[in-house]
């Protein structure tokens, strides 16, 4: 029986979740997260086989989990399901640790074939994401997207300012210092050669990391 964690900040979303995997003979859901914090908490207490984990929740966001996670459980099986298809969100989902990427408009039963495949090991992806990190290597460091310049926890801060974070909230998420978040966000406007957070925020939407 394949133990499984579900990590999503929706209720009914997890619902659906817990019907689709328990609706399959060999595997089980043995805890349910709404966020970053309690997804690690629940491994902690119940060490699920894996772990499908969305990556925008409140509190520490999917990556951060992810990094967590493997942090504790380094053979820890990890699918992302989200609503995110960008590029971005699939290539630092996979560096941050994760076995697979699934999106919400899947098929419920890809689901239930992504959780066996990384469960036995392997990696799973979509053919569209298959396509998407084809292509991202076909291009190489030609053509990238901007956000290729920044780090995975400048692209994380990116999105907690446009989503309107203080610096405050955002150095408590991260246990870091106002001063860091400070430094982080002169760093994300230069590299994105933008002035204030209202541009920060435009720049967000365009690029679908935050929903209008």
């Amino acid at each position: 029986m394949i133990r499984v964690l579900l990590a999503d900040d929706h209720s009914i979303v997890r619902d659906g979740l817990r019907r689709i995997v328990e609706e399959s003979e060999d595997m089980t859901v043995v805890a349910e997260a709404a966020d970053g914090r309690e997804a690690i908490a629940k491994a902690r207490t119940h060490r699920p086989d894996v772990a499908v984990i969305d990556i925008s929740m409140p509190g520490l966001d999917g990556l951060e989990v992810i990094s967590h996670l493997l942090s504790l459980y380094e053979d820890l099986p990890i699918l992302v399901l989200t609503m995110h298809e960008e590029e971005q969100y699939l290539v630092r989902a996979f560096e941050a640790g994760a076995m697979g990427y699934l999106t919400k408009r899947s098929a419920p039963e890809q689901l239930v074939i992504a959780i066996r495949k990384v469960h036995a090991g392997s990696r799973y992806l979509t053919a569209a994401a298959a396509e998407v990190l084809a292509l991202r290597l076909a291009r190489g460091s030609k053509g990238g997207s901007p956000l290729d310049m920044l780090s995975t926890r400048e692209l994380q801060v990116l999105r907690r300012l446009a989503h309107g974070d203080t610096n405050r909230e955002i150095a408590d998420a991260y246990g870091i210092s106002i001063k860091t978040v400070d430094t982080y966000r002169f760093r994300i406007l230069k590299k994105l050669n933008l002035r204030n957070n209202a541009e920060l925020s435009r720049f967000a939407m365009q690029n679908r990391l935050i929903e209008p």
